[in-house]
């Protein structure tokens, strides 16, 4: 086979590629809104995923209590900030009925641990690596937290960081039993 034919070929695969990528990007942003989106006031969905410590979370095994349940990932700079804070109010409330639940999307359960251990974090943290969880309450952008009322609805939709230690406080107060 001559060079401009090999060319040719190369260039039209590449080509292809391209438009398929494009071509997938504008299909999945003109479903984006047929797909399920969560909005305060619908149930939570229930999930079971196992934590850093090897038990078994399951979101209804939390009726009763409030949630603040958080996706995240250790690349993401919103998340890194939004931690200490989470840390030191999950300990406050504890005692309240409201419980703090991390899923960590997109790392290894080694890259989840040494985050884990730099922040000092105590609260239980599950990786969802399936990605169903994630899924089930459509995040795209990290971090995203849900607010989850005692009887399992949601009660707030936060998508981006909560920089501020107020801002996590004020959700805290909004599910406690």
């Amino acid at each position: 086979m001559n060079k401009k034919k090999k060319r040719l070929i190369v260039r039209s695969v590449i080509l292809a590629v391209l438009a398929l990528a494009v071509g997938y990007t504008f299909y999945s942003n003109l479903t984006k809104e047929e797909r399920h989106n969560l909005r305060k006031g619908d149930e939570a969905p229930d999930f079971v995923l196992t934590d850093l410590a090897g038990e078994t979370r399951q979101l209804s095994d939390y009726k009763g209590k409030g949630v603040f349940l958080n996706f995240w990932g250790s690349w993401c700079d919103p998340c890194k900030k939004e931690m200490p804070h989470m840390e030191k109010l999950a300990k406050e409330y504890k005692s309240q009925g409201v419980e703090v639940l991390a899923v960590n999307v997109g790392d290894s359960e080694l890259q989840t641990k040494k985050f884990a251990k730099q922040y000092g974090l105590t609260f239980p943290i599950a990786i969802d690596s399936t990605k169903e969880v994630q899924d089930a309450y459509n995040i795209t952008p990290l971090p995203a937290t849900f607010m989850i009322s005692p009887d399992g609805k949601i009660e707030e939709i936060v998508i981006g960081g909560l920089v501020k230690e107020e801002q996590v406080r004020t959700l805290f107060d909004k599910v406690k039993p």
